[in-house]
C-alpha cells in the first residue's frame, strides 16, 4: 500500500480524530485540522501533534484565506495532496420554522461551502498528477430528510449533490470522488447538536414537541444498546476506501448498523436510474 498524504477536517473529536488516528498508524502522512488549536481545543491539538505521522493545522474552514494556507503548507512540505477527507460538520435540531435565515447560512457554511472550498483549492494538484481522492462524510440524512432534523439534512443533501456529480466530472481525469454516509453514532458532535434559535416560533409546535422528540431519544438510546454502533467504523471505512484502488472505489458507501438498510436499497435503486439516465443524455463514457 503506498503512504499517502492526507487532508482531514475536524479532527479534533469523534469520526475525525479516530480516522486521523488510524491513516497515521498505518504509515500515512496526516494533517489534522481543527480550529483554536491555543484555546478549546489545545488538549487535543497536542494531544494528536505527538503522534507519529501527524501534523496538527489550525484552520477555520468558513475562512478562505484559513484554507488556502492550509493547502499551501502542505504543498509547500509534501509537493502534493493525494487525499482530502472532508469530515466536519455541525449539527442543529428543531422543526423547521423555527430556524433563522442565520442558522440556515451557518448550517451550510460549514457543512456545504467549507468541504467546496477545499475540493476547490485541492484538484488543481490532483488534475496535475492524474491521481487524487475526495471523501465527503454526509449522512444517511442526506439521502432522506427527518422531521425535525430538515435543515440539516438539506444541508447533507447539498453535499451529497455536490459529490454525485463530481464524482463523474472528475472520474475520467483519474480523481475518485467517494461519500460515506453515516448512521446514528455516539460523537461528540451529534452531543452537542443545538437548537435552532428562534424560540417564539419553536413554542407554537408545544404540543408535538412533547411527543415526538422525546421518543426519537428513547429509540435511538435503545438501537445503541442493540446494535452498540461504533464510531471507529467510520474511519475504517474511510481507510478501505483508500486501500482501493484508483477508479475502483464506489460512490456511496453506507456505514449505519442500525436503520442503514434502506438507505443501502435507496442507492441501489438511484444507481441503476442514474446510469440509465446519464446513457440517455450521451454521457454513457463517464460510467467507466
Amino acid at each position: 500500500m503506498s503512504k499517502k498524504i492526507v487532508l482531514i477536517t475536524g479532527t479534533n473529536s469523534g469520526f475525525g480524530w479516530l480516522t486521523a488516528n488510524s491513516l497515521a498508524a498505518l504509515g500515512h502522512k496526516v494533517y489534522a485540522t481543527m480550529r483554536d488549536t491555543n484555546g478549546k481545543n489545545a488538549d487535543k491539538a497536542k494531544a494528536l501533534s505527538q503522534v507519529e505521522n501527524i501534523t496538527v493545522l489550525d484552520v477555520t474552514l468558513t475562512d478562505e484565506t484559513s484554507v488556502k494556507t492550509a493547502i499551501d503548507t502542505i504543498i509547500t512540505k509534501e509537493g502534493t495532496i493525494d487525499v482530502v477527507v472532508n469530515n466536519a460538520g455541525i449539527g442543529m435540531m428543531g422543526v423547521a420554522e423555527s430556524y433563522s435565515v442565520k442558522d440556515v447560512q451557518e448550517m451550510f457554511d460549514v457543512n456545504v461551502i467549507a468541504p467546496f472550498r477545499l475540493i476547490k483549492l485541492a484538484l488543481p494538484f490532483m488534475r496535475k498528477k492524474s491521481e487524487g481522492l475526495i471523501i465527503n462524510i454526509t449522512s444517511g440524512f442526506g439521502r432522506v430528510s427527518f422531521p425535525f432534523s430538515v435543515v440539516y439534512g438539506a444541508s447533507k443533501f447539498g453535499l451529497e449533490g455536490l459529490s454525485e456529480g463530481l464524482h463523474y466530472e472528475v472520474r475520467p481525469l483519474g480523481i475518485d470522488v467517494a461519500i460515506i454516509e453515516p448512521g446514528a453514532f455516539p460523537t461528540e458532535m451529534s452531543q452537542k447538536a443545538r437548537l435552532a434559535s428562534d424560540v417564539e416560533t419553536t413554542n407554537g409546535y408545544e404540543e408535538l414537541l412533547a411527543v415526538y422528540p422525546n421518543k426519537m431519544v428513547a429509540a435511538i438510546g435503545q438501537l445503541f444498546e442493540t446494535f452498540t454502533p461504533n464510531p471507529q467504523d467510520v474511519a475504517d471505512a474511510v481507510v478501505d476506501l483508500i486501500n482501493l484502488p484508483n477508479g475502483e472505489r464506489p460512490l456511496r458507501t453506507v456505514v449505519d448498523p442500525t436503520t442503514g438498510e434502506f438507505i443501502k436499497k435507496a442507492n441501489d435503486a438511484v444507481s441503476v436510474e442514474y446510469s440509465k439516465a446519464l446513457t440517455a443524455f450521451g454521457m454513457e463514457g463517464l460510467l467507466a
